[in-house]
């Protein structure tokens, strides 16, 4: 793999969701990332037909019983030249399994050991169970997402598990890559879906300190309730999105919209923004999307079709940037952010579970002899 973290060392300790996505992103800046599968997961699989888990991408996986002495050990070998170390279960749990961050930085004092869990390594909720939905809820952002006319709507998995945790636990490692390269010694990660979840929000509140977020859920000015910062409905039941919040780009999108300004209140009258969209919502029922596409063409109204996935892979400013790609035949989200000296590769495809786990092994120093033993041994499959 190429790209900027060419040559970083990842030892991933399976896991669902903020994990998986948390070394997704590393292994598609180039890092060599090495899943590590329970044994008991091992079934066998393809190479030419492998899984369609776009989470899973770009990375090599060893099947290993980690309730095996022998199956620690291993671990433990690798994390000895490993520059990071993900682990997403539950506080505690590495710790029992030998392969704590005591246990691993005392092999390796470089190490940055990330942990990713919903609620973080301490406090009194710590070792509950939750899911996303849970942790920005006990956040505060869940409390925001909505319409003024329903309650508190879940953005799917998006705020918690992958930006408020994944992609948060990223950030950390690599700020704390940076800061071990200069001082030649490792630490742990902390990253809780409740903190990241709480961090994503920050700009809201600034508007609750500075009374700009006064208008409940759903009625303030990018939560639905503003008439230019909505979705509205078209003539063929599909959906367009307008954001003209400053004054020239609105000026622009009531022209688009063929709006005399004389017929609306005034931008930021709150008590009239109902009245306003409904105006508004009137005006786009009446033609269909791709009218509407036609109409805002080129301009800067602040625009944009709501596209459903399928749509979004074929149009022509996400094709021209190559937004989307195909790996194995699975269409999905190409590496981001850009790199202009250092691009990343096409990722590879999904790995069965321990699929290359003597391959992994020999070019991790490992001598066949000591492979085949802790094979015989049950340590790995």
């Amino acid at each position: 793999m190429s790209g900027p973290l060419a040559g970083v060392k990842v030892i991933e300790l399976a896991s669902i969701g903020p994990g998986p996505f948390c070394a997704m992103m590393l292994a598609d800046m180039g890092a060599e990332v090495i899943r590590v599968d329970r044994a008991q997961s091992v079934r066998g699989g393809d190479p030419a037909a492998p899984p369609v888990d776009v989470l899973a991408r770009g990375r090599k996986s060893i099947g290993v019983d980690l309730k095996h002495p022998d199956g620690v050990e291993t671990v433990l070998q690798l994390i000895e030249t490993a520059d990071i170390l993900i682990e997403g279960l539950r506080p505690g749990v590495t710790e029992r399994l030998g392969i704590g961050p005591d246990d691993c930085l005392d092999r390796n004092p470089k190490l940055v050991y990330g942990r990713m869990t919903g609620w973080g390594q301490d406090g009194p909720m710590a070792s509950q169970a939750g899911h996303d939905i849970n942790y920005i809820a006990l956040s505060g952002t869940l409390s925001m997402l909505g319409r003024n006319d329903t309650g508190p709507v879940p953005p799917i998995n998006l705020v918690g598990d992958f930006g408020g945790g994944g992609m948060l636990l990223a950030f950390g490692l690599l700020a704390a890559l940076t800061e071990a390269r200069a001082s030649s010694v490792g630490q742990v990660v902390d990253a809780a879906m409740v903190d990241g979840a709480a961090t994503l929000a920050a700009m809201m509140h600034s508007f609750i300190a500075m009374g700009m977020w006064d208008g409940g859920r759903g009625g303030n000015m990018l939560d639905t309730g503003a008439h230019f910062y909505d979705v509205y409905e078209t003539a063929d039941a599909k959906w367009i999105s307008l954001g003209g919040i400053e004054p020239q780009f609105y000026a622009e999108m009531l022209e688009k919209l063929e709006i005399d300004p004389d017929d609306l209140p005034a931008q930021h009258d709150r008590n009239q923004w109902p009245r306003a969209k409904s105006i508004i919502a009137e005006r786009v029922a009446q033609r269909t999307r791709a009218e509407w596409d036609v109409t805002f063409t080129g301009s800067d109204a602040c625009y944009a079709p709501v596209l459903e996935p399928a749509e979004a892979m074929a149009h022509p400013h996400n094709v021209a940037r190559k937004t989307f790609i195909s790996v194995a035949g699975v269409d999905q989200p190409a590496p981001a952010p850009r790199f202009s000296r250092t691009p990343s590769s096409t990722p590879t495809a999904p790995a069965h579970p321990g699929q290359h786990t003597d391959v992994v092994l020999k070019a991790w120093g490992f001598a066949d002899e000591r492979i085949e033993a802790l094979r015989d041994a049950g340590a790995i499959a």
